[in-house]
């Protein structure tokens, strides 16, 4: 990269944070506390938006004959089912974050990042570069991740934050929507990392820089995107 970009969009999984952290961590965590959870708040209007955003994706798959758990009251076997599914649907990674905002406010969760990490966003806050986070998990739960994470509270050196309604992370409208968000003079003002060759192709085809987080080598066929070991490699 002749010039550093002035702004920086991050994903999370794979790229800031440790694959398995999600895995292992917090979707058993969300997995063993929706039918819980939804008994305790279905009433509350933005729980309730969410379950029914997920009735509605419960008709659509019964529609297309897919094989899958009856709806109940609160829909909480079909949240389950599309967990394991790992489907990137908004309300259901919308009931994921405020699951997790329970365990990140009690303690029972810290957010973990790459050791270089934390260096990074404070190298760029420092350089006057602006940090943005894009992934398919809710707002709320980049928030809480970045908050209480294991190096602190994260969050002064990010600038925004983008989920799905933004669009999927595989089509190139949804970096141009994020810059104009951002109000970056065209998405070649935006760098964007991930660990997900995909998602970079749809970034480059918006017109902006790319590079590939390899946590663990070798990695993935770069496809042409700069590929990096560390944060420490960009400027």
């Amino acid at each position: 990269m002749s010039e550093a970009p002035r702004l920086v969009l991050l994903d999370i999984e794979g790229t800031t944070t440790p694959i398995d952290f999600v895995s292992r961590v917090l979707f058993p965590y969300s997995d063993a506390r929706f039918a819980e959870f939804l008994e305790q708040h279905a009433s509350e209007p933005q729980v309730a938006a969410d379950v029914e955003g997920l009735r509605l994706e419960h008709e659509r798959d019964r529609a297309a004959g897919r094989n899958l758990p009856p709806w109940d009251a609160r829909g909480a076997a079909y949240a389950r089912w599309l967990l394991a599914q790992d489907r990137k649907l908004t309300a259901l990674k919308s009931l994921q974050g405020r699951i997790w905002q329970q365990g990140f406010e009690s303690g029972e969760l810290r957010g973990q990042v790459y050791p270089d990490v934390p260096a990074a966003l404070r190298r760029w806050t420092a350089a006057r570069r602006r940090v943005a986070i894009f992934s398919s998990g809710s707002v709320l739960a980049q928030k809480l991740l970045f908050g209480h994470s294991e190096h602190g509270d994260l969050t002064p050196y990010l600038s925004g934050y983008f989920d799905t309604v933004m669009g999927a992370k595989r089509e190139a409208e949804s970096y141009r929507r994020i810059a104009r968000v951002l109000g970056a003079s065209s998405p070649a003002a935006v760098l964007f990392v991930s660990d997900v060759v995909a998602e970079l192709d749809a970034a480059r085809e918006a017109g902006s820089a790319t590079a590939l987080s390899v946590r663990t080598p070798p990695g993935p066929d770069p496809n042409g995107h700069t590929r990096i070991l560390s944060f420490d490699e960009l400027p």
